[in-house]
C-alpha cells in the first residue's frame, strides 16, 4: 500500500516551479554567504594594506613581508582537506561558525605582532583557522543548486573576492589614518577592527545557516523532496561517478585542475598582495588615497565575475570562459609590469592595467569552480574541491609571493615577479583548455 504522505509530497513536487525555487534559495543564502566571504578575504588580505605602515614600524624587509604573508597558505594547505571532510560529517552550520569565530580572534590578535617570528606564527595560525571555508562553501553550494546554475551561483559567491577589495581598500585606508589614536598604530587598528565582525557573524552563522535542503525550515516538504531528487538524479547520471576519498586523489582531472588553479593563483596573489604597494610607488599618494584607488580594479572585477558566470551558464561551457579569463589576466599583469617600470609613472594607466588583470583573473573563477563537481561527487567532491583549492593556494599563495619578494629585494624592481605571474596565468589558460568537459565526454 502506498504511503499517503509520499503521494502528497510527490503531488506537491509536481507543482513546483524550479526557477522560482532556485531564485528563492539564492536570495535566502547567497547575500549572507557573500558577506561571510567578504569578511574572510578582508581578514586574510588586509596585510597588504597594513604593509604600508607595518613594514616601516617593525623593520620588515620585502622578503620578510612576503614570507610572512605566504605562511598563511602553509596552514591553509595542511588543514584544508581535513576541514572539508569534517564539515561533511558535522554539517556546515557548526563548522562554518567555528571557522569564522577562530579566524576572527586570530586576525584581531595580529595587532600584537612585534617581530618577524610572531608575524609568521600569526599568519600560519590564520591560515589554519580559515582552512576549509572556501572549499566548504563551494561544496555547500552544490547541496542547493543543480549543475546548470552553478557557474552563475559560484560567480555570485566569489564576487566577495572583488567586493572585499572595493570595500577593503577605502576602509583600510581610513583605518590607517587612526595612527596614534588610543596609543595604537594605524595598522593595529586595521587588524583589530576587521577581526571583530567575523566573530559576530560566526555566532550568527550558527543560527542562520541550514546544513542542507532537508534542514531548511523555510522550504516545504515538496520543495525539499524535489530538490533532493533532482540533485541525486544529476549525480547518478554523471559520466564520472567518483564518490570515495580515493577517487579524489586518483583522478587526473583533479590534479590538472589543481595545477591550473596554482598557476592562476600566482596572478591572483600578485594583484592582491602588491596592488597597494605598486599604486603607492607609482602615485606617491597617501594611504587613504591609495585605498580609494585600489577599489577601482576590484569594482571592475566584481562586474566581470557576474558576466563571466552568466555567459558560462548560458553556453553550458566552463573551460573557454575560465581559460579566456586567465589569458586576459596575464595580459593585464604584463601591462602592469610595463607601466610601473616606465618613466611616465601614469596612475590612470596603472589602475587600468590592474583593472584588466583583475577582470580576467577574477572573471575566470566562477566557470573554473563549476568544473570540479562535474568529475567528483560525495566524499570525493569534499576532498577534491579542498585539494584543488589548497594545492592552488600553496603554489600560487606561498611560492608566488616569496618569489616576488625575493626578486624585488635582489633587483629593486617588481617587474621580474610580475612577468612570472603573467606567464603563470598563460599556463593556467593552457591547462584549463587541456581539460575535457563532462558534456564533451558524453558526445
Amino acid at each position: 500500500m502506498t504511503d499517503p504522505s509520499l503521494l502528497q509530497n510527490t503531488a506537491a513536487s509536481d507543482a513546483i516551479d524550479p526557477v522560482a525555487l532556485q531564485r528563492r534559495i539564492a536570495w535566502r543564502l547567497i547575500p549572507f554567504i557573500i558577506v561571510l566571504y567578504l569578511l574572510n578575504y578582508l581578514d586574510r588580505s588586509n596585510v597588504a594594506f597594513a604593509k604600508l605602515q607595518m613594514n616601516r614600524a617593525l623593520g620588515f624587509s620585502e622578503p620578510v613581508y612576503a614570507f610572512g604573508a605566504s605562511t598563511f597558505f602553509l596552514g591553509y594547505f595542511l588543514f584544508e582537506v581535513p576541514s572539508n571532510l569534517i564539515m561533511e560529517r558535522v554539517g556546515a552550520r557548526r563548522w562554518m561558525a567555528r571557522i569564522m569565530i577562530s579566524w576572527g580572534f586570530i586576525s584581531a590578535a595580529m595587532m600584537f605582532v612585534h617581530s618577524s617570528f610572531w608575524f609568521y606564527v600569526a599568519r600560519f595560525a590564520l591560515g589554519a583557522a580559515e582552512a576549509g571555508f572556501v572549499p566548504g562553501m563551494l561544496l555547500y553550494l552544490t547541496y542547493w543548486f543543480p549543475a546548470p546554475q552553478r557557474a552563475r551561483i559560484m560567480a555570485w559567491f566569489l564576487t566577495a573576492l572583488a567586493l572585499s577589495g572595493v570595500v577593503g581598500g577605502p576602509v583600510a585606508g581610513a583605518l590607517l589614518t587612526l595612527d596614534g589614536t588610543a596609543g595604537l598604530q594605524g595598522w593595529q587598528w586595521l587588524f583589530l577592527s576587521e577581526g571583530i565582525p567575523s566573530i559576530i557573524l560566526g555566532v550568527i552563522t550558527f543560527f542562520y545557516l541550514p546544513d542542507g535542503p532537508l534542514h531548511a525550515r523555510w522550504l516545504s516538504a515538496g520543495e525539499k523532496s524535489w530538490l533532493t531528487a533532482e540533485l541525486q538524479r544529476e549525480r547518478t547520471a554523471s559520466p564520472f561517478p567518483h564518490h570515495s576519498l580515493r577517487h579524489a586523489f586518483q583522478s587526473g582531472k583533479v590534479w590538472l585542475l589543481a595545477t591550473a588553479y596554482a598557476a592562476l593563483m600566482f596572478g591572483f596573489q600578485g594583484v592582491y598582495l602588491w596592488l597597494p604597494t605598486i599604486l603607492k610607488k607609482v602615485s606617491g599618494e597617501s594611504d587613504l588615497h591609495v585605498g580609494l584607488m585600489a577599489a577601482v580594479p576590484y569594482s571592475c572585477a566584481a562586474v566581470a565575475m557576474v558576466a563571466f558566470g552568466i555567459y558560462s551558464d548560458r553556453t553550458g561551457n566552463r573551460r573557454r570562459p575560465a581559460a579566456l579569463g586567465a589569458l586576459i589576466g596575464g595580459v593585464g599583469l604584463l601591462l602592469v609590469m610595463v607601466v610601473q617600470e616606465s618613466a611616465l609613472h601614469s596612475v590612470p594607466l596603472c589602475i587600468a592595467a590592474f583593472s584588466l588583470a583583475a577582470i580576467g583573473i577574477w572573471g575566470s573563477l566562477g566557470p573554473f569552480w563549476a568544473l570540479p563537481p562535474m568529475f567528483v561527487h560525495g566524499t570525493a567532491a569534499a576532498a577534491g574541491i579542498a585539494f584543488i583549492n589548497s594545492f592552488g593556494n600553496l603554489g600560487g599563495g606561498f611560492v608566488g609571493p616569496n618569489l616576488m619578494g625575493t626578486l624585488q629585494a635582489r633587483t629593486g624592481s617588481y617587474a621580474p615577479g610580475l612577468l612570472i605571474d603573467a606567464l603563470a596565468c598563460l599556463l593556467a589558460a593552457i591547462l584549463i583548455l587541456c581539460l575535457r568537459q563532462a558534456e564533451e565526454s558524453k558526445a
